[in-house]
């Protein structure tokens, strides 16, 4: 018998950090992302953000690479977001992706912190709130790269 914990804290950003997920939009995308992440076996535990990223707080099945988990993820909201949105056919995620893993009892903390996203945005750019999860989490990066 296998026995595993695989809580995951995943952001990402739309194409150029291009506001695309406005009003309702957010809200039926991230709904959406929950319809997939079942699909993948997975269980989103919550999902929100801001116009031009998201967050998701989710259980990602061992059978899952974390990549290949996300990139389906992505890929499939894009296309639905192209299915059904006329006037959003220029929308795309941005390359990449960052993911961290959350202990049990960091759970409900980054839950909270992913249904505040409004309020973080209020003074903190996403570039900004992204160096903070990298720097807190030990993860190098190149400062460059972030703005890509």
């Amino acid at each position: 018998m296998s026995y595993t914990s695989m809580n995951y804290h995943v952001v990402f950003s739309t194409k150029d950090r291009r506001p695309f997920l406005q009003g309702e939009l957010l809200c039926r995308t991230c709904r959406y992302i929950g319809g997939i992440v079942r699909e993948l076996n997975g269980v989103l535990l919550e999902a929100g953000g801001q116009s031009d990223h998201l967050h998701l707080a989710s259980v990602i099945p061992t059978t899952s690479a974390v990549a290949d988990f996300v990139g389906k993820t992505k890929a499939y909201t894009s296309g639905w977001i192209h299915r059904s949105f006329n006037d959003l056919q220029d929308f795309r995620w941005q390359n990449g992706y960052a993911a961290f893993t959350v202990s049990p009892s960091a759970l409900d903390k980054v839950i909270a912190y992913i249904r505040t996203q409004q309020e973080h945005h209020h003074t903190l750019s996403f570039e900004e709130e992204l160096t903070r999860l990298l720097d807190r989490h030990g993860i190098e990066y190149n400062a460059a790269n972030l703005r890509a």
